[in-house]
């Protein structure tokens, strides 16, 4: 008779989350095999697994000077290109791991190299770099030049968006009362819809004063969260640009508030925000 194949090691990782978006970090520097589809649904579920909105895992640096490289695993399996959030988690992960000091450092993401300032207290500052409103880099189809409003007919529902990438694709749209925005109906249809070849997170955004707005964000691989920061990014560059608010705001969302900064239209912008650690453990998979 065969022996019966031993059981996978136990999983270690760190719960986190930043403004309530929360993640399951794993740290694979060194080498260590990035979890499959399976496996991240299996881990995010919150009935069987630990149960996180994104698996973010730690790896070694892509490029010289940087302190770690990481990349992002949405809940249903899905790999994303950027998560603010969770790039405020990982640089809170490394400086209590100790690979980065309490200071200015950088890390790598799928979608670049990102510095980070600590600001204490467990708050972090990243330069999410610059926005980009080109429609073939968002990539959004069927619009050859950049509009400020795109109008699309969906299902034959009309939707007014904004759109731009922050290294992922966004679209917005402002609304009156984001507390009764159809964030679970126009969310979904205006994600899967063609013009978007690799889906987009939506953004429903109020304009509150020039310096604050709120927003619900539902995002491609998971649905609405409590927060997202290259959502609040991309809300907020949006709106600069059509000059509805000011350079700097307070992006306030379900889970907690998050302060964007965009000099110009020729800069990187940056989000601040805050990050907590929920506990560590192992998984038995």
């Amino acid at each position: 008779m065969a022996e019966a194949a031993a059981p996978a090691a136990p999983l270690r990782f760190s719960k986190m989350h930043g403004a309530g978006n929360d993640f399951v970090v794993l740290d694979l520097r060194g080498g260590g095999a990035a979890p499959g589809p399976e496996l991240c649904r299996r881990l995010a579920d919150r009935h069987v697994g630990v149960g996180c909105d994104q698996i973010l895992t730690v790896e070694d640096p892509r490029s010289a000077g940087a302190v770690a490289s990481y990349r992002i695993w949405n809940s249903d399996g899905s790999a994303s290109q950027q998560c603010g959030n969770g790039a405020r988690c990982i640089a809170a992960w490394l400086v209590r791991d100790g690979a980065a000091g309490d200071g200015d450092f950088a890390v790598d993401s799928p979608a670049g190299r990102h510095p980070v300032a600590a600001l204490g207290e467990g708050r972090f500052r990243i330069d999410m770099g610059r926005p980009e409103f080109d429609p073939a880099r968002i990539p959004l189809r069927g619009y050859p030049a950049r509009q400020d409003q795109y109008v699309l007919d969906v299902h034959d529902t009309v939707i007014g968006f904004g759109a731009v990438s922050m290294g992922n694709p966004h679209a917005v749209i402002e609304v009156d009362d984001v507390d009764a925005a159809p964030v679970e109906t126009i969310g979904p249809m205006l994600q899967s819809s063609q013009e978007f070849p690799e889906s987009a997170n939506v953004g429903f955004a109020q304009v509150v004063a020039p310096d604050r707005i709120r927003l619900r964000v539902y995002e491609r691989g998971v649905g609405e969260t409590l927060a997202c920061g290259s959502g609040a990014c991309a809300a907020a560059a949006v709106l600069m640009q059509r000059g509805r608010i000011q350079r700097e705001v307070a992006v306030q969302l379900p889970g907690g508030e998050l302060r964007i900064a965009w000099p110009d239209a020729e800069s990187s912008l940056s989000m601040s925000g805050p990050t907590a650690f929920v506990f560590e453990g192992e998984w038995n998979r």
